[in-house]
């Protein structure tokens, strides 16, 4: 006969589930990238999954390859490019560009003079540059791991979408709230995803060739590398690529062009921060609002964990983690109700 109890087993086998499930998250936090970009693609191409196979009846394992294939055209081989191209980029940046050697002579001599910090500001430039290329590893890595990053995020990819019905049965099966809160859960999961991916994403592009084509309407050097790199910083609230046109602006002034330096501050300041503020307007009745406080912590989380994909990955947990305590807090005031209607009426509110 068992020393244990009923309740004393079921605590036990609970307590070694969550001892395996925490050693297998830690097995797993290598491939964490791969898991929520898998999740995030799902969630996108969810709809398109649904109508070409439940509407047009057309195969699902055809549909799913085709999901997989435009992903990589769309989204992957762009976003590597692209990273690839800052990189190398910031790797051969000099400070011929922009006449940075005389600025950098300029402050590094009244730094010296009057902080006896003679080469503060040469060390700077080269601090940014370093930690801008550690921004990029999950996407410029080694080879091989790009590969087994991608392979295991369209390996999960392929069965969520051929197998979605097992899927998201046994989501709903396991999900540790109810039926109606999961779907409810999912609803909002849906649209933070949206918001931070997709909304986010198209403000993002819409600045980054603004700004491109104003560089290279004013004559300023490498403007489709601008261009990326304010993409990039449109994910950051208040930031944005407007601010880019600052600096420029300010040197074309310094260098006599100060029409041209007015005109750039004007349209960056005016134009390209207008149209950010209308496409979030847009997008936000369209899609959702996601509060500019979680992008900001959410880009902190996230640029230490996935690197220039923490832009999108850190608010969409932060996002995630918020949902759930959503849910927690409902389930708790629906049992704390159901526990005053069991002890007595008098006890209800």
């Amino acid at each position: 006969m068992s020393i244990f109890n009923y309740k004393q087993r079921n605590n036990i086998i609970l307590a070694s589930i969550v001892i395996l499930g925490c050693f297998i998250l830690y097995s797993l936090s290598g491939l964490f990238s791969s898991i929520l970009g898998a999740i995030v693609l799902f969630t996108i191409f969810r709809p398109v999954y649904k109508h070409f196979v439940d509407n047009k009846h057309w195969n699902k394992t055809l549909v799913t390859l085709l999901i997989i294939f435009t992903s990589l055209v769309v989204v992957i081989i762009p976003l590597m490019s692209l990273s690839i191209l800052v990189v190398n980029k910031i790797g051969s940046i000099n400070h011929s560009t922009f006449n940075l050697q005389e600025w950098v002579t300029k402050i590094d001599a009244y730094a010296g003079h009057n902080f006896n910090q003679p080469h503060i500001a040469e060390n700077t430039i080269q601090k940014l540059g370093v930690y801008a290329t550690d921004l990029f590893p999950s996407i410029v890595g080694s080879a091989a791991s790009i590969f087994i990053t991608l392979l295991v995020m369209y390996f999960l990819l392929y069965f969520m979408f051929t197998q979605i019905k097992e899927f998201e049965a046994g989501l709903l099966r396991y999900a540790p709230f109810r039926e109606q809160h999961a779907l409810k859960f999912a609803n909002a999961l849906r649209n933070a995803t949206y918001s931070n991916v997709l909304g986010q994403g198209i403000i993002a592009i819409v600045q980054g060739t603004l700004l491109a084509n104003g560089f290279w309407i004013f004559g300023l050097p490498d403007p489709i590398f601008w261009g990326v790199i304010g993409a990039f910083i449109s994910f950051l609230p208040v930031v944005g690529a407007p601010t880019l046109t600052i600096p420029a602006g300010i040197i074309l002034i310094a260098e006599g062009h100060s029409l041209k330096g007015i005109l750039l501050l004007a349209y960056g300041l005016l134009f390209i921060g207008n149209i950010d503020n209308v496409l979030r307007m847009i997008i936000n009745k369209r899609i959702a609002n996601t509060h500019p406080i979680i992008s900001i912590i959410g880009v902190f989380i996230g640029i230490p964990l996935f690197g220039i994909l923490g832009l999108v990955f850190g608010p969409l947990l932060l996002s995630y983690f918020l949902l759930l305590l959503e849910i927690y807090e409902t389930n708790r005031m629906a049992a704390d109700r159901l526990e005053r209607i069991r002890t007595g009426p008098d006890n209800i509110n």
